[in-house]
């Protein structure tokens, strides 16, 4: 559990922890949508590439990464699961009485590790572990401002965004206590059937819920005493402002959206999804 880095700020003085959360923000959206434009080997050997130049701008080492990579492994290894065994096109590779592996399938299980694996990466390195909880709800806060117009909340939607993300890395934490503190008096969450595993949880899981709404609670005591009352007249410490460092990433990122799209336009080399 202390391993899952997940939604965790990394400190640092890189390029990309010091350049506008409205940059990153857009930044995120344009990476997501040229991963999931990517139908050619060509076009992900590209975005792999740059994911590669973005962690080495951002200056977060891989193993940061690759330890973020253990909360998904579940959700990765039942995607693969799925994609290969019920995928029923292509080419017939294997088969053993009813299970049947067909080239297709191979194929989409290489994609959807590949975009998983692509978009964990690199939305933690523009988002999360650059970016301090603070910037980045003060950045969704004025991309999303133009919402103000037809009477949106937009303030409170970016602050109940960022308590959300930065809660995540909390209650892994608080999860761990209450393992050990369960195990201390006996409990076995590793051995068993599936369904015993999962009646062990549920000591766990009450403690938990309990321990997540009292630090809500807290929470909303602590903002309250600080007289916080909404976005309404707030004020800022750090007024945001876009240079040429936030311009050149964001170009970036759109060139590399076309060059997703061109990419499997005009050179679809070895294309893996039709």
């Amino acid at each position: 559990m202390r391993d899952i880095t997940l939604g965790q700020y990394y400190p640092g003085n890189s390029v990309l922890h010091r350049a506008d959360p409205r940059a990153k923000l857009v930044c995120a959206i344009l990476y997501i949508a040229a991963v999931f434009m990517c139908r050619s080997a060509l076009a992900f050997i590209v975005i792999i590439a740059a994911t590669a130049v973005s962690i080495a701008l951002s200056g977060i080492p891989l193993r940061v990464l690759l330890r973020s990579m253990k909360s998904l492994i579940f959700i990765i290894i039942f995607t693969a699961f799925i994609n290969l065994f019920l995928t029923t096109s292509g080419e017939l590779l294997f088969q053993f009485y009813f299970i049947k592996i067909y080239s297709k399938g191979i194929i989409n299980t290489i994609v959807m590790i590949l975009r998983i694996t692509l978009l964990i990466a690199g939305s933690g390195v523009f988002l999360t572990y650059t970016t301090t909880p603070i910037a980045l709800t003060d950045g969704l806060e004025q991309l999303l401002a133009p919402l103000r117009k037809l009477r949106l909340p937009v303030h409170e939607f970016s602050m109940m965004m960022t308590i959300a993300l930065r809660f995540i890395p909390t209650l892994v934490e608080e999860t761990d206590k209450i393992m050990n503190a369960q195990k201390a008096r006996g409990a076995d969450f590793g051995t068993g059937s599936l369904l015993s595993r999962a009646r062990a949880l549920l000591p766990i899981l009450i403690p938990l819920f309990i321990a997540a709404f009292r630090r809500a609670d807290e929470l909303a005591i602590a903002m309250e005493c600080r007289c916080y009352h909404g976005g309404e007249g707030r004020t800022r410490m750090n007024v945001l402002h876009l240079r040429t460092p936030d311009f050149a990433i964001m170009a970036f990122c759109v060139i590399l959206c076309i060059a997703a799209a061109l990419i499997n336009t005009y050179i679809p080399i070895f294309t893996l999804i039709g």
